[in-house]
């Protein structure tokens, strides 16, 4: 057991920018292929987490499992008990809008969504959760160094994977909302109730407006692009 409940780590092992997949072979795959020397320092529940380097920069990556209450205690204990300042999801969405495409990186500046996640905080309203605008710029800042283009806009993380109604996405659709994914939401949350950075960088998997999917081979290289964005982000964050 590590310092905290659900993470295997010592305090000290964890980088202050961590990137947070929601799949365990990701977070595997990451560190095997981009970072130099990594170090595993979790394996509870099979939520690999590793720290290494990237060009120069100290950086962890580490799997959440799915969904705004899985990610939401990983990141709580990444905020409060490991100091982590940076906390970037990588993963995919499913996209909403005609020009939103497959292979698209989304930056997601906001996140919309029908959880009632916010309510544990007793607001006297509706919280909006969004993006630190820092790490939203350094992420677009590390795309156009790399050449590779970005959306940004709001997304939609929902909390049901099979929607009894499969036209709830048009309602979203028409309010702008680019994409739908399962954690941004409460990973701005977290964030924002404990004085720390997030964003959620997404690679568009497949799409609601003609029911498009990505093939294996592309969702390997579509991935890498979003892979490189989000570690390119080190360079710019000081």
């Amino acid at each position: 057991m590590g310092a905290s409940i659900h993470i295997g780590a010592e305090i000290g092992e964890i980088a202050e920018t961590v990137y947070l997949p929601g799949d365990p072979s990701r977070a595997k795959y990451i560190a095997e292929n981009f970072l130099e020397n990594p170090v595993l320092f979790n394996e509870i529940r099979g939520n690999f987490g590793y720290t290494g380097m990237y060009q120069g920069h100290r950086v962890s990556v580490m799997a959440t499992g799915m969904g705004i209450p899985s990610v939401s205690i990983y990141a709580h204990e990444l905020i409060t008990v490991y100091g982590c300042r940076n906390l970037i999801r990588i993963g995919s969405c499913g996209s909403y809008q005609e020009d939103v495409h497959l292979r698209d990186v989304v930056l997601a500046m906001a996140a919309s969504t029908d959880s009632n996640f916010q309510y544990t905080y007793d607001l006297p309203g509706n919280f909006a959760p969004c993006a630190d605008p820092d790490l939203l710029f350094a992420a677009k800042q590390s795309a156009e160094k790399l050449n590779i283009p970005v959306k940004i806009g709001n997304v939609a993380s929902v909390d049901v994977f099979y929607d009894d109604d499969p036209d709830t996405w048009k309602r979203w659709a028409k309010m702008g909302v680019l994409g739908v994914e399962m954690e941004a939401a409460g990973l701005y949350m977290n964030a924002a109730r404990y004085g720390a950075r997030a964003l959620a960088i997404m690679t568009v998997s497949d799409r609601f407006t003609d029911d498009e999917k990505m093939s294996p081979e592309e969702r390997e290289q579509g991935l890498n692009d979003m892979i490189r964005t989000a570690l390119g982000m080190a360079e710019f964050l000081g």
